[in-house]
């Protein structure tokens, strides 16, 4: 057993405890105002409906589907056979907690300013930083490495053209009928049909294994197809609730995007529910590390299940980000990148679930914020170029270029911090 680890275990506990929460509160005022900032954009529903969806189905995503893209984050990143480990299993730890703190620290400062980074990116950079720099440049998997920064380019060019070829499908089935009213009322159900079954095929394709359900592929279908079905059930019953103004003119685009609001209603719990399948992994993989480590005494096995404890964590640390300073990204998506309507919000909504919960299925790490910008990228562009604010679009660029580089020497400095004080 290692001397430090057996002398510093419980405070080393402790920071971890403290530094995932601070990350996972990071993930939720950055990340989650992804997941809603297109629904809040296109006011279809308010910042506080907002996060009450996000409270439920962020952590039932995170809960229920999160395990599979936890492992990658935890121990997918760095080559516990090159890293050499077993004499200093303590230069783990200090990383682990060097790149939940680096991450955290940098979402804070970019949550401040309302730019929409990557939590994927900041922590994937942190921890190659600390494992380059503290252990040795063969410690990385950069295969792995390789083929997730492939997943950040692919995810939003994937999710852009899913969210065109909706929107599109809108505009050929209502928009540009002769009675977009009676069309939006009799297709709208379809797509909130579409939500329901997308998300539950691909939470159960994979997400359920670890709550010890098992379904084959027949019976998935026929599951995802029922609950589809229920899923457009709810819509209709909420479709008869709204209010439609009288048949006069000017009022017919009003009553078409209130009938669209309703279907954004499916779309953020969908996405709230994709997001933290995949996201929570990047305040709780490292927390999971280190609770591994050292409980252990310093033995680190490559595959161990997370406990519940801390996917109970990351989600109450997620919903509390969103409340307190989640309203600030989503200005940035909902409003600033191209003008959102509900028919266009929905698009771009449903595109970027199903890519995330695709991704979280493969346990790929992909970028919730990538994937939404690309969808909405994608919406405002079939309406041309000129529908798009290029320079909101160039800051954002410009973050997430920096996001890498910036969390690996955060991780790196906080890194050295950590080893000179605890030996």
């Amino acid at each position: 057993m290692s001397e430090i680890i057996a002398q510093y275990g419980s405070i080393f506990l402790a920071m971890a405890v403290i530094f995932g929460f601070f990350m996972a509160w990071g993930v939720g005022a950055n990340d989650v105002a992804n997941a809603m900032g297109t629904s809040v954009g296109a006011r279809a529903i308010t910042i506080k409906q907002a996060i009450a969806i996000a409270m439920v189905f962020e952590f039932a995503g995170a809960y229920l589907a999160g395990g599979e893209v936890t492992e990658t984050v935890r121990s997918g990143i760095i080559s516990l056979e090159n890293a050499g480990l077993d004499e200093n299993p303590q230069l783990l730890v200090y990383g682990m907690l060097s790149s939940l703190l680096a991450a955290g620290v940098w979402l804070l400062v970019a949550s401040q300013r309302g730019w929409p980074v990557s939590t994927t990116h900041s922590i994937v950079g942190a921890i190659i930083g600390f494992a380059v720099v503290g252990i040795s440049f063969d410690s990385v998997m950069w295969g792995q490495v390789g083929s997730i920064a492939s997943s950040w380019v692919v995810s939003p060019v994937f999710s852009g053209v899913i969210a065109l070829i909706l929107f599109l499908s809108v505009q050929k089935l209502v928009l540009d009928t002769d009675d977009p009213l009676a069309n939006a009322k009799r297709y709208v159900p379809w797509y909130i049909f579409l939500v329901g079954f997308v998300i539950s095929m691909m939470t159960m394709i994979k997400g359920l294994s670890k709550t010890g359900l098992e379904f084959n592929f027949g019976q998935t279908l026929l599951i995802a197809i029922g609950l589809g079905f229920v899923t457009m059930g709810l819509g209709i019953l909420l479709l008869r609730r709204v209010a439609l103004q009288a048949h006069e003119e000017g009022h017919e685009l009003d009553n078409l995007e209130k009938v669209f609001g309703v279907l954004m209603v499916f779309t953020a719990c969908s996405m709230a529910f994709a997001h933290g399948s995949n996201d929570v992994a990047n305040a709780i993989g490292p927390l999971a590390a280190v609770v591994g480590v050292v409980e252990t005494g310093g033995v680190f096995a490559q595959k161990s299940t997370v406990p519940n404890w801390i996917l109970l964590l990351g989600g109450i640390g997620i919903v509390i980000g969103l409340a307190t300073w989640g309203y600030r990204v989503i200005m940035t998506i909902g409003r600033n990148i191209t003008h959102l309507t509900p028919s266009r919000g929905f698009a771009a909504e449903l595109a970027a679930a199903t890519t995330v919960v695709i991704a979280s299925g493969t346990g790929m790490p992909v970028s919730t914020t990538h994937t939404l910008v690309g969808a909405v990228l994608g919406v405002g562009l079939a309406k041309g170029i000129s529908a798009l604010n290029l320079r909101v679009c160039g800051r954002i660029f410009l973050s997430w270029i920096i996001t890498l580089p910036v969390g690996a020497v955060l991780s790196i400095i906080f890194f050295f911090i950590f080893r000179a004080i605890f030996g």
